[in-house]
């Protein structure tokens, strides 16, 4: 029998921790989803830039989870120029307060539940989409 952890002892995950618990949940993808997403660049920061948050006309950075920057597969033209990768963001001290707020799943779940969540965008579901079939937020 291991001992658990002493809570007092514990500090937060740092921002390549965050990056690791977004890989292992990529790579855990099934195939035909990773395949269609292996040019997704996946970031982690603390929190959202101001200008991201300004954008999506929200104040509090808290509110942000993650987001997904890019064009859709299913907008997606052979006639388009890139700026750039389609990028996922994912934010650890937002994602940090909702873990903490829930108390009842996993920091991976969480973490895995939110590039899941901005993958789903990628492939061209929306909001209300997503929500239609994840149970999650209830």
């Amino acid at each position: 029998m291991t001992d658990a952890p002493d809570p007092a002892a514990l500090i937060a995950p740092d921002l390549e921790t965050f990056e690791a618990l977004a890989e292992a949940a990529f790579a855990a993808l099934p195939e035909p989803w990773r395949a269609r997403a292996l040019q997704i660049v996946i970031r982690v920061e603390d929190f959202a830039p101001p200008d991201m948050l300004s954008e999506m006309e929200m104040d509090d950075p808290f509110e942000l989870t993650g987001l997904y920057d890019g064009i859709p597969l299913t907008e997606k033209s052979v006639m388009d120029q890139p700026m750039g990768p389609d990028t996922i963001w994912l934010f650890r001290r937002p994602i940090l307060d909702e873990w903490a707020d829930r108390g009842n799943v996993t920091l991976g779940e969480m973490v895995t539940h939110v590039l899941i969540h901005e993958i789903a965008h990628h492939f061209g579901w929306s909001d209300d989409d997503i929500a239609a079939i994840d149970p999650w937020w209830e």
